[in-house]
């Protein structure tokens, strides 16, 4: 049959990343030589009257690249101090390395395991504090952006918060993350804000919209969250034009408390034929059905919960029909706080407040660009003329 030929696909595969690499040293290593002469006036050992300067020898440097390790040999001049173009002062690592570094922390990938991929990629670790240092970088901007004015109206605005655990005078404590998206007059929603709270109340609430309102939020007429009594209390305070729509499905899982377990899903049942109605005024009838027939089963906490709270959740009845399914609920900012909690869990405990907010902002800023904003979330046709449609189909 013949001999047959073995190729040994990794000795070729090493062959040619040394190749590479090679050809990448010995390129860096003569720009570096041609700035140097550009810099001295003259070629290497060139008698010329407009020499500036002289040669000294040189220092090697090492330059971590996506070939590899790479060696550069660095001109010393006598006079002045060599200051190249092509490489930063310092600089150990291309830009590209360094910009897949920032990209792998702020995609989730931990610090320890940062350092297993560089060794694996290029044949050297990357300490935590390299990694935090590259991350400054990107820091400053998310700071800027996290400070940036609110540009127009923003009609609707969901409200919430997820506690963090990070280290405080050698303990760790909760930290509040308080965050808001808002949905624009042209139907897109938008990543509004983020800011850290020693927790979920009034005060932390009310700096957190302060921070808001001076930065330009306007025109929102409608606040979907939680039933926080802090956040409560400072809607009214610095949004009071602003309706507050309970989020259902908070509501029910605080009516459940008060159901046996074998219940929960005909009460389940129950909840949703409440805010499935065609109308407020339906909707709240088929409450006061719920609520007799809860005494009826004697589930008498859970009716009294709905008999007191209900009307929080029917806010929505008041704003056009097609975005009714899209105001009963949180679940547009829940679901970037479970892309918050996937990104952070990975950390544990944060060293400081600091670097747990700019990591979570990090991650929504990287979301705000992504097709998660960029796609129409609601059909907001002038809004007040939708009211006035659905308002007239109301009457008639």
């Amino acid at each position: 049959m013949g001999n047959v030929i073995h190729i040994d696909e990794a000795r070729i595969r090493d062959h040619l990343g040394e190749m590479v690499r090679g050809t990448v040293e010995e390129a860096l290593n003569a720009m570096l030589d041609a700035e140097a002469d550009r810099l001295c006036g003259a070629d290497r050992y060139q008698r010329s009257e407009a020499r500036k300067d002289t040669r000294a020898g040189h220092y090697e440097r090492s330059l971590q690249t996506k070939a590899g390790e790479v060696k550069l040999k660095m001109p010393k001049l006598r006079q002045q101090t060599f200051e190249t173009a092509i490489i930063e002062r310092y600089r150990r690592r291309e830009s590209s390395v360094e910009e897949a570094l920032i990209e792998m922390y702020l995609a989730g990938v931990s610090v320890r395991r940062v350092e297993d991929i560089t060794e694996a990629l290029w044949g050297t670790k990357v300490s935590p504090s390299t990694v935090s240092n590259l991350n400054k970088k990107i820091y400053e901007k998310i700071e800027a952006w996290r400070n940036a004015p609110i540009e127009g109206a923003h009609p609707y605005i969901y409200l919430d918060g997820i506690v963090m655990k990070r280290s405080w005078a050698g303990e760790v404590r909760n930290v509040s993350l308080l965050v808001a998206i808002g949905v624009t007059s042209e139907g897109f929603r938008d990543v509004l804000g983020i800011c850290e709270g020693a927790k979920e109340d009034k005060s932390g609430w009310s700096s957190f919209l302060r921070h808001l309102v001076d930065r330009g939020l306007s025109g929102v007429e409608l606040v979907i969250s939680d039933a926080c009594r802090g956040l409560i209390e400072s809607v009214a305070d610095y949004l009071p034009d602003a309706r507050w729509q309970r989020c259902i499905v908070h509501f029910y899982r605080n009516v459940f408390s008060h159901v046996p377990a074998t219940k929960v899903r005909d009460v389940a049942h129950m909840l949703k034929a409440i805010h499935a109605q065609e109308s407020r005024e339906a909707a709240a009838a088929k409450a006061e059905a719920v609520i007799a027939e809860l005494r009826r089963q004697r589930m008498g906490k859970a009716a009294d919960l709905l008999e007191e709270r209900i009307e929080e959740t029917l806010t929505f009845y008041a704003f056009p029909d097609s975005h009714w399914i899209k105001l009963r609920t949180n679940n547009p900012l829940e679901r970037l706080m479970k892309e918050i909690r996937r990104r952070t869990k990975v950390v544990g405990a944060f060293p400081d407040g600091k670097s747990c907010l700019n990591l979570a902002a990090a991650r929504l800023r990287h979301v705000a660009g992504t097709e998660w904003s960029t796609r129409r979330y609601m059909n907001m046709q002038p809004l007040h003329e939708m009211k006035l449609q659905t308002h007239g189909a109301a009457v008639a």
